[in-house]
């Protein structure tokens, strides 16, 4: 099973100057992912146990917008084991001819990823529900 999120970075997400965005969001979208992909698992948002191995590739700029991917890779009695990744897949085109000038991006580019471990205890699993 396979999750996608997809969104563009804000102002509000730029934490650094430059409009750099800090890699704490990267973080909350995979969240969210897992979120959803223990939704549809388990029928229950589950808990984020912990994150493992997480790397940040590639700088994220507000005005990008940014894929998130997840799946889950073992299904263990109360633990699902995860891994994620988020690439680049559009950007601000500052040689544009506008300042709303963007690009998709012929390859996206891998910005994170990362391994996790959630769990959804026994009596909240609702599997065939």
């Amino acid at each position: 099973m396979e999750n996608i999120i997809r969104l563009r970075m804000s102002q509000a997400d730029a934490h650094y100057a430059g409009n750099l965005v800090d890699g704490g969001r990267l973080m909350q979208l995979f969240g969210d992912v897992a979120t959803e992909l223990l939704i549809r698992n388990d029928g229950d948002e589950g808990l984020f146990l912990t994150y493992e191995n997480v790397e940040f590739k590639a700088p994220v700029y507000a005005g990008d917008y940014i894929e998130a991917r997840g799946k889950i890779t073992r299904v263990g009695n109360t633990s699902r084991q995860m891994e994620f990744e988020a690439f680049k897949v559009i950007a601000p085109d500052p040689e544009g001819e506008h300042d709303s000038a963007a690009r998709v991006l012929q390859e996206p580019v891998l910005v994170a990823r990362a391994r996790g471990i959630c769990v959804v205890p026994r009596e909240r699993q609702r599997k065939g529900d």
